[in-house]
């Protein structure tokens, strides 16, 4: 699949990129991870994109009812049917196992569903804290990381993956700077 060289913007940047830019933020300041994940969902939403944003907190119910309560504030102007917000594990280990190649294929199924249903593409952005909670596969996650650059050359969904720089070690920290091709700084 191709997309054509469409460009999306980030919401957080005047800058634009290509559909199917992959990059890690790497945080630690709450209130600007709020900031740029709502312009990231938001921009998306402008862009009659579909966006899949993933969560470490609360229950899904909660989730989809206040956005807001997770940096997600939405202008009314904005048609907001196409976010699905759910939680990190139940996206990443519905089963209690991480499996790279589900949640790969995951991504393939998101992104050709959002064009089916008249999309113009998709966008994922989801916090990583689960991989702290030694989950069967977890150690896999910087595996992961390097194969959706593949994933996305083919199903251009334009991904954020959220590291907490005071949860994560140096090591780790390096190793998804080595996998993702574009980095966000300080928002």
């Amino acid at each position: 699949m191709s997309d054509s060289g469409r460009v999306v913007s980030l919401g957080f940047t005047a800058e634009r990129f290509p559909a199917g830019t992959h990059m890690c933020y790497i945080y630690n300041d709450d209130t600007e991870r709020r900031d740029v994940i709502s312009k990231f969902v938001e921009s998306g939403l402008r862009g009659r994109e579909k966006v899949g944003y993933f969560v470490d907190l609360t229950s899904p119910r909660d989730m989809s009812a206040d956005p807001s309560a997770f940096g997600i504030d939405l202008p009314s102007d904005i048609d907001a049917r196409g976010l699905s917000i759910t939680r990190t594990l139940d996206t990443y280990c519905p089963d209690g196992t991480f499996l790279p190649e589900r949640m790969l294929e995951n991504l393939r199924s998101m992104y050709r569903s959002s064009i089916a249903e008249g999309y113009a593409g998709a966008r994922v952005g989801g916090g990583t804290s689960w991989a702290l909670q030694d989950i069967p596969g977890s150690e896999r996650l910087i595996e992961y990381e390097a194969l959706i650059n593949t994933v996305v050359a083919e199903y251009p969904t334009t991904v954020v993956c959220q590291y907490d720089a005071r949860r994560f070690d140096g090591a780790t920290l390096f190793d998804v700077l080595n996998v993702h091709p574009m980095m966000i700084i300080r928002g």
